[in-house]
């Protein structure tokens, strides 16, 4: 991955242009799925343009990068609510509080 590239991807987050920044850093995390930066942004960004199914696989694979990141279960939590699916995200949202995550 170029740094420029991610440094573009949050650009692009920044401006709320959640889908353009999607598309820049998909190839980065194909090349380098262990990069949990832009892992953490592509799944920020398909949550926030509300692709859950993709923000759920992306979350999901953060907590396999580093299962000690509260956030990312906070955060897998609130996607699974937002699906529909609120018994399986307060679940991880709860794990979340237990890693000392303050609710969002």
């Amino acid at each position: 991955m170029s740094y420029e590239e991610y440094q573009r991807a949050n650009l692009f987050f920044d401006s709320k242009d959640f889908i353009g920044a999607a598309a820049i850093l998909t190839p980065i995390v194909e090349q380098q799925p262990d990069n949990r930066a832009a892992v953490e942004l592509l799944g920020r960004s398909y949550f926030h343009s509300a692709q859950l199914g993709r923000a759920e696989r992306v979350f999901r694979r953060l907590i396999e990068l580093d299962p000690g990141n509260g956030w990312a279960y906070e955060v897998l939590g609130r996607t699974l609510e937002r699906r529909g699916e609120a018994t399986s995200g307060a679940r991880y949202r709860k794990l979340a509080a237990a890693m000392g995550v303050e609710a969002a």
